[in-house]
């Protein structure tokens, strides 16, 4: 096996359960399985999808191979009847879900996951740990992008999360509005367009200011950034202009009072002729902070710790409950848990978001006990089905995947946020956008 298994990114109770349903006999019923949030984090007012373009692609080499297999054996994780089974595993159901990029609210069934016990158990953490990341990074930058309206938003957190983490938080935040990022990586792998210049260290290493701004001019051209804030910034700003003259493309500004500052650099620019010279401004930006730069004369921003860790709120939440299941007998029943504060909705689901004037009104979610009576997109004339075909028989559609599937994310998601009502464009803690409806499926 030469690819890089992900057999192993789960929890080990996902394969203890599976050793115990092959052993009791359960293993082969027909399931299935749904991943939802039961609320949005922080009060936010809707939550966006993303990860699944990543969550295929990792299905495809979840493959038990000799070193996973030894592993399991030598930690004594499982039986030998599992090692011979998890040997030749192959996701072989179908899984049905959101488009990438999509909005959810409380209750949508953003990915449902068919098949037996055996198959469908096993991608438990995977899935919820591909999602709950990739949707809390992108919740958080589609509203760091709302916020900043037409200005450009860069992504560049790499520093602020773990190597493979900055990766995916790349992807996510591009998916959700970010128009590029600093990770070389994320621009190789999903085809992110890529930025950035200097450090304060380019201008240190240098024996004055200005020496630093020739050099990066006289490497990268006039178009290029000049970080003006290592010294002085009026000093730093004054030095950049005479360097680059009034052709220079932009300054950075990345500390101080930035809503004073940004005006007094503005001002600064222009008296000085520099009147196409952009300003953008970075320094531990958020949604928030974004916002109330709205009216100053910023044109762009570059957002890092707060992305790339869905700006506090670091998980979407989601977890991925068996909902329906098949008896001996061949009917279907639904499941569900009861618990206080945790109880989920039985039944397999199917959604569809009601619009009235371009505007979103509801998320209306049909339930039946499994295969039978699910209803269509004739059902709801007035609406927009939610789900499409990721995996049909354990087939994967890789219209989704990498970079190709990463730009219809994007695009798929640009267009979906056009129909969020006004009061869902607000930065403060509220109810959902839109309610949720679990109505019975047509029969």
């Amino acid at each position: 096996m030469t690819f890089a298994s992900t057999a192993l990114l789960t929890d080990r109770y996902e394969l203890t359960m599976l050793g115990a349903a092959l052993r009791d006999g359960t293993a082969s019923r027909p399931c299935v399985f749904e991943l939802f949030t039961r609320r949005l984090s922080g009060g936010r007012r809707f939550g966006v999808l993303a990860g699944t373009g990543r969550l295929l692609s990792m299905l495809r080499n979840f493959r038990f191979g000799d070193d996973e297999l030894r592993f399991l054996r030598d930690e004594n994780v499982v039986d030998a009847e599992t090692l011979k089974y998890l040997e030749a595993y192959e996701f072989r159901g179908t899984i049905r879900g959101y488009r990438e990029g999509e909005l959810y609210f409380p209750g949508s069934p953003v990915l449902t996951v068919e098949g037996n016990f055996a198959d469908a158990v096993v991608l438990e953490t995977l899935a919820l740990s591909v999602l709950n990341h990739d949707s809390a990074v992108a919740t958080a930058a589609a509203r760091m992008s709302i916020a900043a309206g037409e200005r450009p938003l860069a992504e560049m957190g790499s520093r602020r999360a773990a190597e493979a983490s900055a990766v995916a938080a790349a992807r996510a935040a591009y998916i959700a509005g970010f128009g590029a990022t600093s990770n070389l990586e994320a621009g190789r792998r999903w085809g992110i367009p890529t930025m950035g210049t200097a450090a304060h260290a380019w201008t240190l290493l240098h024996d004055s200011e200005e020496d630093a701004f020739r050099a990066q001019v006289d490497a990268l051209g006039l178009a290029t950034t000049l970080l003006v804030d290592t010294y002085d910034i009026q000093r730093g700003v004054e030095t950049a202009v005479r360097v680059a003259g009034k052709n220079l493309g932009g300054v950075r500004i990345d500390s101080g009072d930035l809503p004073i500052v940004a005006a007094e650099v503005r001002e600064q620019l222009d008296a000085l002729g520099a009147t196409n010279t952009e300003i953008t401004v970075t320094s531990d930006l958020d949604e928030y902070a974004i916002a109330a730069l709205a009216a100053s004369p910023v044109d762009a921003y570059g957002v890092g710790t707060s992305v790339v860790t869905g700006s506090g709120y670091p998980t979407a939440s989601m977890v991925y409950k068996l909902v329906a299941r098949q008896e001996a007998s061949g009917e279907w029943i639904p499941v569900a848990k009861a618990s206080s504060d945790k109880a989920s909705q039985g039944g397999r689901k199917t959604a569809f978001r009601t619009i009235a004037d371009g505007v979103a009104r509801e998320e209306t979610v049909t339930v039946s006990s499994g295969y039978e009576h699910s209803d269509t997109a004739s059902d709801h004339p007035d609406a927009r089905a939610l789900q499409v075909t990721l995996v049909d028989n354990g087939h994967i559609n890789d219209t989704y995947e990498g970079p190709a599937g990463t730009q219809l994310a994007r695009e798929h998601h640009l267009r979906v946020r056009e129909e969020l009502p006004v009061r869902a464009l607000a930065l403060s803690k509220s109810d959902p956008a839109i309610p949720t409806v679990f109505v019975d499926a047509a029969h």
